[in-house]
């Protein structure tokens, strides 16, 4: 018995599944996945933000009450009782 020859000159080639679709169903799991590690970090990330938020406006409140007419004159009224009436030493 003879054995037979190996051909030459034929090639073939294949893709695997992973090299013919590489991004499918990406577009959608991206979506939940967001979704699920956005709720995941929610309460780590929004109450810091609420609290910086409400200790800036009311830094700004305060600024603007201590520049305005009403808060000089409370400073005023609260430097004169704290000295008795003398005056204020800088």
């Amino acid at each position: 018995m003879a054995s037979s020859q190996t051909q030459k000159g034929i090639v073939t080639y294949s893709l695997s599944a992973n090299r013919q679709r590489p991004f499918a169903g990406a577009t959608s799991a991206a979506i939940f996945n967001t979704y699920r590690r956005s709720r995941a970090q929610f309460l780590y990330v929004v109450p810091p933000l609420v609290v910086g938020y409400l200790l800036i406006d009311w830094a700004n409140e305060k600024n603007h009450y201590y520049n305005s007419k009403e808060g000089r004159m409370h400073d005023t009224e609260a430097a004169e009782e704290a000295t008795g009436g003398g005056t204020v030493r800088a």
